[in-house]
């Protein structure tokens, strides 16, 4: 894509103009180099349609693009583009059209693009058995090294029991949980204040009295130990730094592992599989679709709805809710956590 040629001018503005909102508007940066690079292959296709202005590209053209974009082979490898590719597409192309709305540059409704070649079964999810015995394994004494004492090693089991709490109990994202400082806890109103979610927006969340327990344990008895230097982040390494989304996976993995489950330890599970997993725990035992939605903090039912295929439950059609406040309190029994 790099690659590709715009002999437009206003084309290749219009790609580093919306490389730059991203910027302003606080996308990562992973997101603001790859976004502007998908978009530039709709340009190059408009280019390629005779199109000169940007006023001239509606929803028809972009879902010919789109319907394009399937069939074509992959460059990197033999076959086409893969289903997380598409939907990386799909996503540049949703927010190049707000971003031309919102700069006025063009009115054009909203994209319903849908990857239909996405199936919901393949996302792991866990069994609460399988919760269970992760759980379990916290608690087992690993093999002892020289560098660890006792007390060492029961802050990480406690360290370990409080990231499945995170993750599994409150649902949080891989960088909701990461982001996570003590301080985000109110252990008197049991609530999560999550600062750093998608899209840059707050939300509260609850915590059941087992989570809670397992985050008290852990911040009041155990996290000291951990403690190097002056720091407010929640999961901390034995050398006492804040943890990575990718040290924090490896504990899971490593928690898997220890299991012994043959049937789990198969499985290819991340930090997202525990989110997934609660959702789909809770559709199960009748918690409302909504309630759910805004328990993960989407702003719309579209992604909760993939839940009812994993959990196998029928549900009516639910009416669609929008402008949900910033700093809501999610009201849910304790039997639904």
């Amino acid at each position: 894509m790099k690659q590709l040629p715009l002999s437009n001018a206003s084309f290749r503005y219009l790609e580093q103009s919306f490389k730059e909102w991203l910027d302003i508007i606080g996308y990562a940066p992973t997101s603001v180099y790859y976004m502007p690079l998908h978009v530039r292959e709709l340009l190059h296709y408009l280019e390629g349609k005779g199109l000169k202005n940007i006023k001239e590209l509606d929803n028809k053209h972009i879902q010919q693009y789109y319907n394009r974009l399937k069939e074509r082979s992959n460059q990197r490898r033999e076959g086409g583009i893969s289903n997380n590719h598409l939907n990386k597409h799909i996503q540049a192309l949703r927010k190049f059209t707000d971003y031309l709305r919102q700069v006025g540059r063009l009115d054009i409704s909203a994209l319903h693009l849908k990857n239909e070649e996405q199936d919901p079964k393949s996302i792991a999810v866990l069994t609460e058995e399988e919760i269970q015995l992760l759980f379990r394994v916290t608690g087992k004494m690993p093999e002892r090294k020289p560098n660890l004492n006792d007390r060492k090693i029961e802050a990480i089991q406690s360290r370990d029991r409080a990231m499945l709490a995170i993750f599994y109990g409150c649902g949080l994202r891989r960088n909701e949980g990461v982001s996570m400082d003590v301080s985000d806890i109110n252990f008197d109103r049991a609530l999560l204040h999550v600062r750093q979610g998608k899209n840059y927006k707050e939300r509260f969340v609850p915590v059941s009295k087992a989570s809670l327990k397992y985050l008290q344990d852990y911040v009041y008895d155990h996290r000291p130990e951990l403690l190097h230097t002056k720091t407010d982040a929640l999961f901390l390494s034995y050398y006492g730094k804040r943890m990575g989304g990718q040290s924090l996976l490896l504990r899971l993995k490593y928690l898997q592992h220890q299991t012994g489950d043959g049937d789990l330890i198969e499985k290819e599970i991340g930090l997202h599989t525990l989110r997934h997993s609660i959702a789909t725990h809770l559709l199960q035992a009748g918690m409302k679709l909504e309630s759910i939605a805004r328990l993960l903090g989407h702003t719309s039912l579209e992604s909760t709805q993939l839940y009812t295929h994993l959990a196998g439950v029928e549900i009516e059609q639910p009416q669609p809710f929008n402008n949900i406040p910033r700093f809501e309190r999610i009201q849910l029994h304790e039997d639904e956590l």
